[in-house]
């Protein structure tokens, strides 16, 4: 087994004797001109090497007969496995995320030998995306059996904070709109804000999503391939009847990549000095709209596409609900009248608590 150390001296015989890394190439001083000593120390740094080294070819030795890339794979080629499992738009950022310069660190070193010191320099190097898609491409491992254990305990990971996001407001909306001077982009921010749906999502609309019949728009989000369903009144019958009776709503906003739509809107709210708000911040809006004026969770959540309520939830936590007071519910409840059906011919009366007849409908 090769050696990591090794023993030099500089000048003539009698010189402070060194040691040099061969792996780092860095050479630093012995602080002795004694060569006993000086070659007592390097052996003692060989032998400290020496035993976790054998271990490490005895464990690659005994996985290589169920796994036999398990001694040359690298954290590369596993980013590039878990790229081909994803699809749509999940993998376009799964392939900007390969391109994170944090990972340049652990990128061509094997995964049996990466130590978590090699992880966590790249979390601090990297940003909050480095610390989501390290954390996964991590778990992925361990779930190939590429790993033998976890580097990183799950409770030891480094919180994920991410930025604080808000909903972009009405006035904020309306100055947007009255800005915009082109008239397909105008409707594409009209309808991000009565549709709530994602700029992705919105854009590749197209006149079969439509059912005037029953006043619905419907469609399949790129993200999870999960169903959005809603109802719409008047303002969005007079954005619809804008766009085009057939084929693509916006012809030319679907073709535009989601980085050039989200640019574009950005410059319009620098513009206009509107800062903190994104073409997503609309889907926020919608959620917080819903949930202050009282729409059921389970609507907003089928209009929006959400699976999941927590999700949903988190999309409308910031909504400020003005809570009317129980004693004007109760009062309701006691002035409500009952508006009594006429029975149909043959239909029986049901009985009520003071014996009297109820009508059913």
């Amino acid at each position: 087994m090769k050696t990591r150390f090794r023993l030099i001296y500089r000048g003539e015989r009698g010189s402070t004797f060194y040691c040099v890394d061969s792996e780092t190439g860095k050479r630093f001083s012995l602080q002795t001109k004694d060569r006993d000593a000086a070659e007592q120390i390097v052996l003692a740094k060989n032998q400290s090497l020496r035993q976790p080294t054998l271990n490490l070819h005895i464990a690659k030795a005994y996985l290589a007969g169920t796994d036999s890339g398990v001694a040359s794979r690298t954290w590369q080629n596993a980013l590039t496995a878990l790229v081909e499992t994803k699809h749509g738009s999940t993998k376009e950022r799964w392939l900007r995320a390969a391109k994170d310069k944090a990972l340049d660190g652990i990128r061509n070193k094997t995964i049996i030998e990466t130590q978590a010191e090699n992880l966590l320099q790249a979390l601090k190097a990297g940003t909050v995306s480095t610390n989501v898609h390290l954390r996964k491409l991590h778990n992925f491992c361990l779930s190939m059996n590429w790993l033998p254990w976890p580097l990183i305990p799950k409770r030891l990971w480094p919180e994920i904070k991410f930025k604080a996001k808000r909903a972009i407001t009405l006035d904020e909306h309306k100055l947007i709109v009255e800005r915009e001077g082109n008239p397909e982009r105008r409707d594409f921010y009209e309808l991000c804000w009565h549709l709530g749906g994602s700029q992705a999502d919105i854009s590749n609309l197209d006149a079969d999503s439509i059912d005037w019949q029953n006043r619905t728009v419907a469609y399949s989000r790129k993200k999870t391939e999960s169903l959005a369903f809603i109802h719409f009144g008047e303002e969005i019958e007079a954005v619809l009847k804008r766009l085009p009776i057939s084929g693509p709503l916006f012809p030319y906003l679907r073709g535009v990549r989601s980085g050039d739509r989200a640019t574009e809107f950005k410059q319009r709210c620098v513009g206009l000095g509107i800062q903190g708000v994104t073409l997503h911040s609309y889907r926020y809006a919608w959620a917080e709209r819903a949930r202050k004026c009282g729409y059921p969770e389970r609507f907003a959540q089928e209009a929006l596409g959400h699976n999941s309520k927590a999700v949903h939830r988190a999309y409308a936590k910031r909504a400020q609900v003005l809570l009317p007071a129980l004693e004007k519910y109760e009062r309701g409840a006691q002035d409500a009248k009952v508006i009594p059906m006429r029975l149909q011919q043959g239909e029986a009366s049901l009985p009520t608590r003071s014996g009297e007849a109820a009508a059913v409908g």
